[in-house]
Parts: C-alpha cells; structure tokens; sequence
C-alpha cells in the first residue's frame, strides 16, 4: 500500500499540470479572437489606423463558370423612444455573385468513355453559388429619414440593410433560371477545359457530355457501361 499512494500522487499531479496547460491554450486561443474582432488597432497618439488583422489563405479547386451582377435595394427601420424615435433607411447599391462547379472531387470514376459515339461524359457536381458582394462603398442612394436618429439606430439601421441587401441578392441568384444559366455555361467551360487535353493526347472529334447530379438519378447503370478515360487513354500506344 505504500507504494500505491505515491503513484497517486503524481498521477494527480500530471492531470493538473495537463489541465492547467489546456485551460492556458484555451485561454489564450479566447484572447486572440476577442482581441481580433474587438481590440482597436491604434497608434502611439490613440488614432485608429488601418491595417490587416487577420488574413488566412486556404486552398481551393473550384472552376468558377459564372457570374451575376446588378444592383439591389434594401430598406429597413427601427423605433425607439416608446414608439416617438421612429427612423428608416433605403439603400441601392452593386452586387455580385459569382458560380462555381467544385472540380476537387472528380476522380477518373467521373470520366466515362463512349467510342461507339465518341462521347466523353463527365459527372460533374453541381453549380453553387457563392455568397453575394454587395458594394456598399459605391451605393448610389443611402437615405436615412427620421425625426432624431440615435447612434444606436443609425447602427441598427445599417445592419439591418446590409443583412437586407445580402439576402435579396442571394434570393436572386438562387433562382432556377440563375441556376440553370450557370449550369449551361459550366457545360461549356467544362467541355472547352477538356477539349484541349483530349486533342494533345491524340483523341480528336469527340464530344464531352456534363451531367450534373440532378440529372442521372437513375441512370448510373448507363455510365457504368463505358470506359473510364484513364482505360482509354492507358490503351494507346
């Protein structure tokens, strides 16, 4: 029994240590992020100056085949003051969205071979459409009405509108008729990527067929039927 009480005792001990260590991690992880969003940036003399604050690259594989652009309004309003402060805003400014095909999941499973009819068919996933910009910074019209407009309002209206102007914009290029435009340019763009590798290797008046996930519900007994490109291309001499 002797010998059991000590090796309690370290255990103990390095538990603590480890919980100390992870509560210092998290600690500092919490500090970092409170200090990225809410500490102010400023020089020796207390004016804020302008500056990164945090910028992280990260890597990306998607072929982008489209792009949405115009101009959106947005309103909103807000009351205070026990229903006497009433304001609103109105604002119009550009906006963009751009489509995108994700080409990093495609294997050489997703590239079927027909040489009867000479037809590359490639399933493809589908479009999706990135998150509006909308450009603030060049609205056109940014009206604010209301009796007294406090700080706080001011803030809450500006909020609210560019939560506004995302939404809308985002409503509209999720439209079927956005969408299947996307879709008909990513067939393009897809056919003319692959068109250039096919010629090289030798592989000339072929056409390439995309097929999106909503299209082949039911029918990937036909694909399976051809050959993958990477058996025909491995057939030539």
């Amino acid at each position: 029994m002797a010998l059991v009480q000590p090796r309690r005792s370290v255990a103990s001990v390095v538990v603590a240590i480890l919980a100390i260590i992870v509560a210092v991690v998290i600690a500092k992880v919490g500090y970092e992020r409170y200090s990225e969003k809410y500490t102010i940036e400023r020089r020796d003399d207390g004016v804020a100056v302008d500056r990164i604050v945090r910028a992280t690259f990260s890597n990306a594989s998607a072929l982008k085949v489209g792009a949405l652009s115009g101009t959106v309004q947005s309103t909103a309003s807000d009351v205070r003051g026990f229903g006497m402060l009433a304001s609103d805003k109105v604002v119009k400014a550009p906006f963009s969205v751009d489509y995108f095909v994700d080409v990093s999941g495609v294997s050489g499973a997703d590239y079927k071979w027909d040489q009867a009819n000479r037809v590359l068919t490639i399933l493809s996933p589908d479009v999706v459409a990135a998150e509006p910009n909308i450009d603030e910074s060049a609205a056109t019209v940014s009206q604010t009405r209301g009796l007294f407009v406090t700080r706080a309002a001011g803030e809450a209206l500006a909020r609210q509108v560019s939560i506004g102007a995302r939404r809308t914009a985002q409503a509209e290029s999720r439209k079927p008729e956005r969408i299947a435009a996307a879709r008909e340019n990513a067939r393009r763009a897809l056919a003319k990527l692959l068109g250039g590798p096919l010629e090289a290797a030798g592989i000339g008046n072929v056409r390439v067929a995309v097929v999106f996930p909503y299209e082949r519900q039911g029918s990937r007994e036909q694909w399976d039927r051809s050959r993958s490109i990477g058996e025909v291309l491995g057939n030539r001499n």
